[in-house]
């Protein structure tokens, strides 16, 4: 007997998306610290520092505004576009309209409206891997597919116009391109984010640009733009960002897309229904920071350059640990393949998942495993915390891997 639709419960199509890897374990983290357990989290991607206090101020002058009381325009206080607009240009050297700026609610919600102004069902999206746990999940809620491209750490994790070509088909509709790299560190080169652009442009594929780490950069490795090396890709790209890497913001969740006018147009028609606006104290705060200077964004950018540079050494120096120096974000992505296989802590650990559980359970120190990146055999460890705190909890696990 067929069953009919009152049969089944509930959506099966939100019922696929996996749960976010990275705050399922920072959750776990936090709720083992809140019951007395010392433990020490590397697994959410989320500045130690606190919003720099001029923000903080405009916040709360924000609040006594009544304007600020109402309703706003759903693509985002007129003000808060302008300022993106020009920020992009200073940062990247993109120029773009007000009117091509989306402000949303967090980075995570100009992915998914992206997605949704670009797919359709049927539609393959390419998306290197290492990934963000949550790049998939807006395409499948699309109906479209996510062809992965694997890399590891003998390419420094960069998917090559070799593996592009090789994976590209007549329904690929989309490539998601990131760097700085969440999870891996890695940071493209001019001349390799060019390249690619080239490569999207002559098969005529959107290109959907995370830029959220562009700040954060270390030693000889720079940010780079697609659109700004490629600008006639301009008319196929979506550009995401926001403030809560580079400015200390998680919190406040305040994002934005840019794209050609028909994206935005559908962008805007879709965010209207959804949320309306973003939250005017959090846009009021995201226009301070935005179109303040960099000072606050440098302070943090020389502090995590530090960490990277120490946790770098320290997880190479466990044995069968094995780590390439990060070279933007703030995540370090060691090969843990050379520890697997054998018992630790009183149990056969055969994966990267179940290393990460043994981890936590004996030496209270969270990190995310590589299958929730779509990379087993690694693992994501985050250095946005204390230099007291890095040191300890890769300590910890040096002595339970020892």
């Amino acid at each position: 007997m067929t069953p009919s639709a009152r049969d089944v419960r509930l959506s099966t199509r939100v019922g696929a998306i996996a749960e976010s890897a990275t705050l399922a374990v920072d959750a776990k983290a936090k709720a083992l610290k809140a019951a007395g357990e010392p433990v020490i989290g590397f697994g959410a991607g989320e500045p130690d520092f606190p919003t720099p206090a001029h923000i903080v101020e405009a916040a709360v002058e924000a609040c006594r505004d009544p304007r600020n009381h109402r309703y706003t325009p759903a693509a985002g206080l007129p003000e808060l576009r302008e300022a993106v607009a020009a920020k992009t240009e200073r940062d990247s050297g993109y120029t773009v309209a007000a009117s091509q700026v989306v402000v949303t609610n967090g980075g995570k919600q100009a992915l998914y409206e992206a997605c949704e102004a670009i797919l359709n069902p049927g539609d393959e999206v390419l998306l290197p891997a290492p990934y963000w746990t949550t790049y998939p999940e807006p395409v499948a809620l699309c109906g479209a597919s996510t062809v992965v491209i694997p890399t590891d750490v003998r390419s420094e994790f960069k998917v090559s116009i070799d593996q592009l070509d090789a994976a590209v088909t007549d329904r690929t509709k989309a490539l998601v391109f990131v760097s700085p790299s969440n999870p891996s560190g890695a940071v493209y080169s001019p001349e390799e984010v060019e390249a690619i652009g080239r490569w999207a442009l002559d098969q005529g594929i959107w290109v959907i640009c995370d830029e959220i780490y562009e700040h954060l950069t270390f030693g000889d490795h720079v940010f780079s733009s697609m659109p700004a090396l490629v600008p006639e890709l301009a008319d196929r790209c979506v550009v995401l960002n926001g403030v809560a890497k580079s400015y200390a913001m998680t919190g406040w969740r305040v994002g934005w897309l840019i794209g050609p006018p028909d994206l935005v147009k559908l962008a805007v028609n879709l965010q209207s229904h959804l949320t309306s606006n973003v939250a005017n104290v959090s846009q009021r705060a995201a226009f301070a920071a935005v179109s303040g200077d960099l000072a606050a964004v440098a302070e943090m950018r020389e502090a995590f350059a530090r960490r990277g540079s120490t946790i770098h050494k320290l997880l190479n120096a466990i044995d069968g640990v094995s780590c390439m120096e990060p070279q933007g974000a703030f995540y370090a992505f060691p090969s843990m393949e050379g520890v697997l296989g054998r018992e630790i802590g009183g149990r056969h650990v055969d994966t990267t998942l179940e290393l990460a559980s043994v981890i936590l359970d004996e030496a209270k120190v969270a990190i995310v495993p590589g299958e929730a990146f779509g990379a087993p055999g690694y693992a994501r460890l985050s250095f946005a915390l204390g230099d007291d705190d890095l040191g300890e909890g890769v300590g910890r696990i040096a002595e339970l891997l020892g």
